[in-house]
């Protein structure tokens, strides 16, 4: 990969971010399709800052992570109708000095859940409430499924709830609820603490669907419950792959290598 005065630049910020295997997933579309452009991650700490450094430096792209994707909307000239639904970005595009937000992660869990279960009329309880969850919420909604938020932070997840429309549970009350698909959205279990749960095994029962959009590690400590209680199993990586494949359609134009992606990330995670 030849970087010269010609070659463009995407970044992902977020905090924590050094962990993202981003960089690989997408540095290796661009070589695939002989795109002279570099995608880095940027630990920061300021939303308002990073767009601005996006203006000054002309980075033609822009992937954004937890605790800004609610954050950077304001800072934004346009935001895609969908994102705004959502009322979370996670994908800029620098078109010309103009900065445009869009919201992938929707699509990216959609076709990752769908890849193992029908989602019409199914019952879903959301663990989490913040960025992704709002994407994973509305998406799910849109496509006819009834959705159940539960979240520690109780006003947080009433506030979600509220924008959803949608039913609240309290996480001591989670062994009773009824759910078809439950999902963590939150980054509990992820590397290196990947000994934890967001919620108790006892909830996971046969014939359930679990998705942990968590990909590092591809089998958490939540996924491994839920498989060993009978439940068919969703990992984050189809989800990381199809979200940013839909970013990098976005910022090129060009129809993103699923698969030359995913064995980037695969790769990546086996070392």
């Amino acid at each position: 990969m030849m970087i010269d005065q010609y070659t463009g630049l995407y970044c992902v910020i977020g905090n924590p971010v050094r962990h993202s295997l981003g960089p690989a997933m997408q540095n290796a579309a661009f070589r695939e399709k002989g795109i002279n452009a570099v995608y880095l991650a940027f630990e920061a700490t300021d939303a308002g800052a990073c767009i601005k450094g996006v203006r000054s430096l002309g980075i033609r792209g822009l992937s954004v992570t937890i605790p800004f994707k609610t954050d950077i909307i304001p800072f934004l000239d346009e935001v895609d109708d969908l994102a705004l639904r959502i009322g979370a970005v996670n994908t800029v595009v620098n078109k010309e000095g103009r900065l445009r937000g869009y919201n992938t992660d929707a699509y990216g869990a959609l076709m990752a859940l769908e890849e193992k279960t029908e989602v019409p009329g199914k019952r879903v309880v959301i663990i989490g409430a913040g960025g992704a969850s709002r994407a994973v919420g509305y998406i799910l909604k849109e496509k006819g499924a009834t959705v159940v938020v539960s979240n520690r932070s109780q006003v947080r997840g009433m506030v979600l709830c509220r924008d959803l429309g949608c039913e609240f549970i309290a996480p001591d009350k989670l062994h009773d609820v009824h759910a078809d698909i439950i999902i963590n959205t939150t980054p509990v279990g992820m590397s290196p603490d990947i000994d934890k749960s967001p919620v108790p095994e006892k909830i996971f029962k046969e014939g359930m669907t679990a998705m942990d959009i968590i990909y590092n590690p591809l089998k958490t400590r939540f996924l491994a419950a839920a498989k060993a209680r009978g439940c068919e199993i969703v990992n984050g990586l189809s989800m990381f792959v199809y979200q940013g494949a839909e970013q990098f359609r976005l910022w090129t134009g060009i129809k993103a290598p699923v698969e030359v992606m995913t064995a980037a990330v695969e790769k990546e995670l086996s070392n």
